[in-house]
C-alpha cells in the first residue's frame, strides 16, 4: 500500500465536493457560477505530491461531477450516447488539466522557495540574518521601558 501513503485524502474529497457544490448551485442559480468548479480541481491538484499523481486524483475528482452531468443536471446535454460520452469526457478531461495546473503550480512555488532560500544564504544580507537572529529588543516597546523603569 505505498501507493496510498503520499496522497492526502482529506483534499481530493474537499476538492471533489467543492467541485459538486459549485455545479449544483450553477445549475440552480447562474450558470457562470459553472466556472468555479475548478476551484476543487485545482485545491486537488496542489495538494497532490507529484504531476503523475494529480492526473489520477484529478480524474477521481471529476466523478461527482460526471455523476451530475449523467443525472442531467446540465440541461444542454443531448439525449444520444455520443453527446453524453462527449460530455463525460470533457468534464474528465477539464478535471485532469486543471488538476495537472494545480501540482504544476505547487512545483514552481516550491521551487521558488528554495531559491529564494538559497539566495538569502549566500547574498549580500548574510551578516544581518545572523544579528537579526540575537535578542535586541530588550529596549524596546513601551511596556518593556515601562517594567525597567520601577
Amino acid at each position: 500500500m505505498e501507493i496510498f501513503s503520499d496522497i492526502d485524502f482529506k483534499s481530493l474529497v474537499f476538492g471533489a465536493a467543492i467541485a459538486a457544490a459549485f455545479v449544483i448551485l450553477g445549475s440552480m442559480y447562474n450558470e457562470f457560477i459553472y466556472a468555479f468548479a475548478s476551484i476543487g480541481f485545482l485545491y486537488v491538484g496542489y495538494n497532490a505530491p507529484n504531476i503523475k499523481t494529480s492526473v489520477i486524483l484529478g480524474a477521481i475528482a471529476s466523478t461527482p461531477v460526471m455523476y451530475l452531468a449523467l443525472d442531467g443536471i446540465f440541461r444542454e446535454i443531448p439525449p444520444t450516447e455520443e453527446g453524453r460520452m462527449i460530455m463525460i469526457l470533457a468534464i474528465l478531461l477539464v478535471g485532469i488539466l486543471v488538476a495537472v495546473i494545480g501540482a504544476w503550480a505547487k512545483r514552481d512555488r516550491v521551487k521558488a522557495k528554495e531559491e529564494y532560500e538559497k539566495k538569502q544564504k549566500i547574498g549580500k544580507n548574510k551578516n544581518k540574518n545572523k544579528n537579526a537572529k540575537e535578542p535586541q529588543n530588550e529596549n524596546k516597546g513601551l511596556l518593556n521601558k515601562i517594567l525597567k523603569k520601577e
